[in-house]
Formats: structure tokens, C-alpha cells, sequence
């Protein structure tokens, strides 16, 4: 009797043990999900001449170089258009892990912009699914041509004695929905409207709606062909400027810190509002040209 009732309270003790320790794995639950991000949809936070569904890191810095040189069918007396330069030199910087905000000057159209860039969705699996990123960037422009210079590029010489500040102005809003499909394809649309404070006659809208709409493909490791293409809707440029709309293909590079975007494009402007409404390139005869944008950043601060 004494053996077995030591049996029984060994017994007894072991099956306590058992209940309070499923009792404690019920109150740990299960692991919790993680939050698994997609990455390096695109290498930049440009695809060529827009933005694209990419963000700079909160406080990371992004000085960037774009040179778009003279349309190729200048032939060799113009070195295929390397004797004529354009470019625009920018920072963005973020701000937040969401918000990205930056400003630039190009000596196209003498313009200096700023913008801003917000993160609203991240496209994401895990504890959260979410299939896409949306973002919203806004752009200021303001172009410090001559007075003489912009009323004779709009055809308006002898008509107005003075240009105040306000009708140098150019808004753009954008919205912009994307997806990382693989590690090979991203894609995303860009409804687009841009706003200019003066136009040439009352024929001509001041507000201008374009769906753009950009893709890259990964070819290998370090290489990747990217396209970008901004559609117009009609009826809303001055038709005697016959302006066209923004084609560019090219490939990104990555060598360590830099990133080097090798392209041809139509668009001489480097702004959104001129490559989306005064490009007049026409790629088949020939009016389009070589450029590059270089990318470099630094870590400006380090969050904890």
C-alpha cells in the first residue's frame, strides 16, 4: 500500500505539471506572424523621369545628377546630340519612413521645383496583406525665365508688358499605384494632373490630365531595363506646338552606393510638368535623346 500510494501521488504530480504547462503555452499563443515588405521594386525613387513607388529610408539623402544631351539625328556633326547638355541637380531626402520630400533646378525651362512624397500603403505579407503601394507626391514648379524668353516660347511677344510671379507657377498632384509581381517585374500606374497658372489662349487648358504608366524588368543581378510612358488625354495642349507624349527606355546599373540610369528619351524636360506637357520629340524621326541620371546617397541620420 505504502508503494502505491507513492505511485499514485508521483502520478498525481506529473499530470499537474503537464496541465500547467499546456496551460502556459495557451496564455504564449501562437508565434506572432511577421511583417514581410517588398523591396527594390524599382532601384531609385525615379523609374527615368518620374517618380517611382520607391522611397528614400528616414534619414537617408539622395543627390541625384540627370543630363539629357541633344536628340540623336543631329547626326555627327552634333556628335548624335552629346555637344548639347541639359541637366537638373536634386536632393530628396526622408524625412519619415512615409514621407520623402525634395527639391531640384534644371536649366530646361529654368525651372526650380519642390515636392513632396507620401507612403499611404506598402505592399507587404505576413501579419498584414496588403497587394500594392499607393502614394501621393505633389510638385511645385517655378521657372525663372525672362520675361521676354516665356512670352516668346508662348508666342505672346508685344502682347504683355510684364509676367507676374504668380503666372510662373506649375502644380502637379499624382497618384501612384504599384506592385513588385516577382524579383524580376515591377509595374505601376501614375494618374496625373497637372495645373498651369497661365497658357497662351483661352483655347488651351490650364489643367491637363495624363495617365502615366512604368515598369521595370530585372535581367540580371546588377542590370535592369526600365520603360516609362505618359499618355495625354486629348484635346487639352495647344495643338500648333504639336507636342507628343513622354516615351523612355533605358536600363539601371547598381556599382555599390550608385546607381547609374542609362536611357533615351523624347522628353528634353526633366520636371514633371514639362516632360508630361511640352515634350515634342518624335521618337520615329528621330527626336529623341541620350541621358543619364546618377543617384548617390548618404545616411544623414541614423534612427534608433
Amino acid at each position: 500500500m505504502r508503494y502505491l500510494l507513492s505511485l499514485l501521488i508521483v502520478c498525481g504530480a506529473f499530470l499537474s505539471y503537464a496541465q500547467d504547462e499546456d496551460s502556459l503555452l495557451d496564455l504564449l499563443g501562437d508565434d506572432e506572424p511577421t511583417q514581410d515588405f517588398a523591396t527594390a521594386g524599382f532601384k531609385t525613387t525615379r523609374i527615368i523621369n518620374g517618380n517611382s513607388f520607391e522611397m528614400n529610408a528616414h534619414g537617408v539623402l539622395d543627390f541625384k545628377i540627370s543630363h539629357r544631351f541633344g536628340y540623336v539625328n543631329g547626326g555627327l556633326s552634333e556628335m548624335f546630340g552629346l555637344d548639347a547638355a541639359n541637366i537638373r541637380i536634386g536632393l530628396d531626402y526622408g524625412v519619415t519612413p512615409w514621407l520623402n520630400v525634395g527639391v531640384g533646378r534644371t536649366n530646361v525651362g529654368k525651372f526650380y521645383d519642390g515636392f513632396v512624397k507620401a507612403r499611404i500603403l506598402r505592399q507587404q505579407t505576413g501579419k498584414k496583406n496588403i497587394p500594392v503601394h499607393l502614394l501621393f507626391v505633389s510638385d511645385l514648379a517655378i521657372t525663372s525665365l525672362s520675361t521676354e524668353r516665356m512670352l516668346a516660347d508662348l508666342g505672346l511677344t508685344g502682347i504683355y508688358d510684364e509676367f507676374p510671379i504668380y503666372n510662373r507657377l506649375f502644380y502637379t498632384h499624382q497618384i501612384i499605384l504599384g506592385r513588385k509581381f516577382s524579383e524580376g517585374l515591377s509595374a505601376q500606374l501614375m494618374p496625373t494632373l497637372v495645373h498651369r497658372n497661365f497658357v497662351s489662349n483661352s483655347t488651351v487648358s490650364n489643367d491637363v490630365f495624363a495617365l502615366g504608366v512604368g515598369a521595370r524588368a530585372k535581367l540580371t543581378k546588377r542590370v535592369a531595363l526600365n520603360a516609362e510612358y505618359y499618355y495625354v488625354l486629348p484635346d487639352q495642349l495647344d495643338h500648333t506646338q504639336n507636342f507628343r507624349n513622354s516615351l523612355s527606355i533605358g536600363f539601371d546599373i547598381e556599382t555599390g552606393g550608385h546607381v547609374f540610369q542609362l536611357h533615351f528619351t523624347n522628353s528634353r524636360g526633366m520636371v514633371e510638368n514639362a516632360f508630361i506637357t511640352e515634350t515634342r520629340g518624335d521618337w520615329l524621326a528621330g527626336d529623341f535623346s541620350f541621358g543619364f541620371n546618377v543617384s548617390r546617397v548618404f545616411t544623414v541620420y541614423r534612427p534608433k
